[in-house]
């Protein structure tokens, strides 16, 4: 779908049949066309993931700013949710997704944390954010916590390790986790990549970017397969018109899949009102 990116990451759909994709070398974010057009819609420090809230305004990991943050209706201005907890600044927030229940969840590693910068918080934790704005960790129990994605159902929550190269799943029950697992494990010695973006499927199955490509898992743990691409993907996906193409971003370049499966996005297609 596009190349002569930077590090590309984070890419989201837009039902207009658009695709929003982070580039973390040149500090902006690009929607991009079917016919190949991209255009630049907003300069920010390092951004890495992203996602609609429910009235579909995108929240985007801002590593530089060590932030969460909200970007406007015309996306050329944001506003900061949340870049600090218990009055400490954030380590370098990586990836996000909207909860069941409305709320963003995002991972904390110090992956991005910019050289030279202080590592206030002790650990690299999960969190979630909610309406009013409160921050709670959800977990400080992985080395460094990188993708996330929930079970179509909502009962699940997926978080995989780059540092342990697992994945892991919790319970989430209001708001809160429990039950946490080592689901699976890519760790593949001598093997160029990490589990990085996740994404899940109308069936359950879970679709992880990496060694070598996009690492598909069922609901029970079992590795279905891998699918093998040109370049290392970091992140991925679901778009088209019936949310069965996997967008994957891998370095310079954004990539086309089109799969026989129906994809599950957290956030809905058009807002939704109160």
């Amino acid at each position: 779908m596009g190349d002569g990116f930077g590090f590309t990451e984070g890419p989201v759909w837009e039902p207009a049949g658009t695709l929003l994709v982070s580039d973390e070398t040149k500090n902006a974010i690009y929607r991009l066309y079917p016919d190949g057009h991209r255009d630049e819609l907003i300069q920010l420090g390092d951004p890495d993931g992203n996602t609609f809230d429910r009235e579909h305004r995108l929240i985007v990991t801002a590593s530089v700013l060590r932030a969460i943050i909200r970007l406007s209706p015309d996306m050329k201005s944001y506003t900061v949710l949340a870049d600090r907890y218990k009055g400490q600044r954030l380590n370098s927030p990586n990836d996000v997704t909207l909860g069941p229940e409305g709320a963003i969840y995002f991972t904390d590693p110090t992956l991005d944390l910019v050289k030279g910068e202080k590592q206030e918080i002790p650990f690299q934790g999960v969190y979630r954010l909610d309406a009013k704005g409160d921050l709670t960790l959800l977990t400080d129990e992985i080395h460094q916590p990188n993708g996330l994605a929930f079970s179509p159902d909502g009962k699940f929550l997926y978080v995989d390790d780059t540092a342990q190269k697992n994945i892991h799943r919790y319970r989430l029950h209001n708001g809160v986790l429990s039950d946490g697992m080592v689901f699976a494990d890519e760790n593949v010695p001598g093997a160029r990549g990490v589990p990085d973006g996740m994404k899940t499927d109308t069936r359950g199955n879970l679709y992880v970017t990496g060694p070598g490509g996009v690492w598909v898992w069922s609901a029970a743990g079992k590795h279905l397969g891998t699918i093998l691409l040109p370049h290392q993907p970091a992140n991925l996906t679901w778009g088209g018109p019936k949310n069965s193409v996997l967008y994957l971003t891998a370095g310079s370049f954004v990539y086309t899949l089109p799969t026989k499966t129906k994809g599950h996005l957290s956030y809905p297609a058009r807002a939704v009102r109160p």
